[in-house]
């Protein structure tokens, strides 16, 4: 492979592997090597066969080879493509069908013929399909097979839809999905149960037909099944894992989604390395929590019997090693986040109650410490109310009314309009805009009351409504100038020293990551221009915390710190006992998940023979690139 990371593949993976610093730089990459073969191909007077995903993992690179066709002139003319799937019983203009997303993301941005794109039918008739897999294998061999496939992930370790323990010489054929798959692409149909029970797939043995194949992975929410695709047994319960044998396959994935190979965990366990501070303290912390002893009780067995040799060669013995790793690990403690000197902060919160759930304490705190804390809330989270709550407000809304005396045939008129918009609602299908601006109120007044119970001015709350949400559906549009303005005009306007912003990236709707990099360019931007910027620190909270030797600045909360941290979160009474998407596999509520992480990284650092606390919120600070 050329042009690859310059640190070259991963040691100790059993298919290639390559981390990128950043999901956008991985993007270009990949296009790039798209660009090449369908440049290539055309200098031949030959078509470029591509073998295409959806999902949110190509997103960054199709955005990317719309940009190449319009600024650098690449010429689609001369491509065939072959989609992967398609759900059974979806028509194409159904919002969930795969023909639309591809049109809606690719297709129509570019001069790629109608006749050469190639997707699955989700409305074949019964009797047709099993002849109608027959036909699309043979389009794809007639086209003279797929220069390059790319493929995505699921947490099961499909590919396509090929689910666990599907054969390894599978062609396209009707596949049952995997419960694991159907609710993680709940959110894309509203609900669990509007999800398709089956899909038409490209097989297993299809896709290794392919004369390059290209497994893309992004976010920490991947880094489990990665770990096994690149580096566990192979084994028929992870179909990727086939992967390994075929002649050109490689792995890439960003800096998240590779946490858990062992060359980013443990890379001292695969040979001898450069020892870094950061590797250092990865490395002591690691031991102690592998031996169960406290940093100052490690001793100089303790590191032979675990194999950090080296690292005892080059800076021990066991006890000057561990008391620097201990004094780092102090200096993270730190109970007045922002100083005690007055200042402006500006907490950016994704979603509406992002801001509580993963740093309600900290607010909580920023507030005692007497400094000016604003929230601003990026996007209204309108999809994520369920209807019955709308039809809820929309009943209260006309009986107030009523009862003061407030235009009646209005509120009568609205009330009818909601609920049918609500009858005539189809199962996975987005709401009608009354419905929607019902719900966003619903958000709106659940972030100011909760932020307001975690001691916060509501003149300092802001709702800044980003456009790039605004679709009413799970599929958002790119970012914009027109967003990063709006963040960019609020700092300037507030002029804080420090801003705080969500680093979750596993959020699997992918509004954390796309509100991030709204800021980050803003912060950049201002930066460029002023010559400074705020501190900036990320946050975890919902979808996961920050590793301990992540953490760079550990907040310490009382009992009553997370009890009032607690009764802010319940103000988000919509998301509360049922949220509508609350993540995969995690039945706790998130004020439950909240409080459990909080206690138990202030736990963690406990058990390194740090001071014993109730609870902890961890941050890191920005690096000024991309996540």
């Amino acid at each position: 492979m050329t042009n690859v990371p310059a640190a070259g593949p991963l040691a100790g993976t059993a298919l290639p592997c390559y981390v990128f610093d950043s999901h956008q730089v991985l993007a270009r990459y990949v296009a790039q090597m798209i660009a090449g073969v369908i440049r290539e191909r055309q200098a031949q007077g030959q078509k470029a066969v591509l073998g295409l995903p959806t999902g949110s993992t190509p997103v960054g690179i199709y955005r990317e080879l719309i940009r190449l066709h319009q600024e650098e002139a690449l010429d689609f003319s001369n491509v065939v493509t072959f989609n992967l799937d398609e759900y059974l019983g979806l028509g194409p203009d159904r919002l969930q069908s795969y023909r639309r997303w591809m049109r809606e993301h690719l297709f129509k941005f570019l001069n790629i013929r109608p006749e050469n794109v190639y997707i699955p039918d989700g409305l074949t008739p019964p009797e047709r399909l099993e002849a109608y897999c027959r036909e699309y294998e043979a389009a794809i061999e007639d086209a003279g097979g797929i220069d390059i496939q790319l493929l995505g992930i699921g947490r099961n370790g499909h590919i396509g839809f090929n689910e666990p323990f599907s054969a390894p010489n599978c062609r396209t054929r009707v596949a049952t999905l995997d419960p694991l798959t159907r609710r993680d692409a709940a959110s894309d149909f509203f609900s669990e149960e509007n999800v398709p029970m089956q899909a038409i797939t490209m097989g297993l043995g299809t896709i290794f037909d392919a004369r390059k194949i290209v497994l893309i992975a992004l976010g920490e929410h991947k880094a489990g099944i990665i770990r096994e695709t690149a580096e566990g047994e192979a084994s028929p319960r992870v179909p990727a894992c086939y992967l390994r044998q075929h002649p050109d396959a490689v792995l890439l994935v960003d800096s998240a989604a590779a946490g858990k190979l062992t060359a980013v965990t443990t890379p001292w366990l695969l040979g001898k390395i450069e020892w870094t501070d950061a590797l250092v303290k990865r490395a002591l912390l690691w031991l102690s929590e592998k031996s169960g002893k406290a940093l100052l009780k490690l001793d100089d067995d303790d590191f032979r019997q675990h194999g950090l040799h080296q690292l005892l060669r080059h800076h021990g013995p066991a006890q000057s090693v561990a008391h620097r790793v201990f004094r780092w690990m102090m200096d993270t403690i730190e109970y007045h986040p922002a100083g005690r000197e007055a200042k402006k902060v500006i907490c950016f919160s994704p979603h509406p109650d992002d801001d509580v759930i993963s740093m309600g304490g900290t607010l909580i705190r920023l507030v005692e410490d007497k400094h000016e804390v604003h929230v601003a809330y990026m996007t209204s989270g309108n999809i994520a109310v369920f209807d019955h709550d709308a039809r809820q407000v929309a009943d209260l809304v006309k009986e107030f009314n009523r009862l003061f005396g407030i235009d009646e045939i209005k509120s009568r008129q609205l009330e009818e309009r909601v609920g049918h918009a609500l009858a005539k609602k189809g199962p996975g299908e987005s709401d009608a805009q009354e419905v929607l601006l019902i719900k966003s109120l619903i958000r709106w007044s659940e972030a100011k009351a909760g932020a307001i119970v975690a001691g916060c001015r509501e003149e300092h709350l802001h709702f800044l409504d980003l456009p790039f949400y605004r679709t009413g559906t799970i599929a958002k549009k790119p970012l914009t100038e027109e967003d990063i303005t709006i963040v960019r005009t609020l700092i300037e306007r507030v002029g804080p020293s420090q801003i705080y912003v969500a680093g979750d990236l596993s959020d699997p709707h992918g509004t954390h990551r796309v509100c991030a990099e709204a800021i980050f360019r803003a912060v950049n931007a201002l930066e460029r221009d002023t010559g400074s910027r705020p501190e900036v620190l990320l946050y975890r909270g919902a979808w996961q915390e920050w590793a301990p030797h992540e953490i760079e600045i550990a907040v310490p909360l009382s009992p009553h710190d997370l009890e009032l941290k607690r009764a802010a979160i319940f103000r988000h009474e919509s998301q509360k006992d049922s949220a509508l998407f609350p993540g995969p596999d995690d039945p706790r509520e998130f004020w439950q998940r909240a409080e459990d992480r909080n206690r138990h990284t202030a736990a963690v650092y406990n058990q390194f023979g740090l001071p014993e606390y109730f609870a902890m919120e961890g941050f890191v600070r920005w690096n000024g690139l991309p996540l």
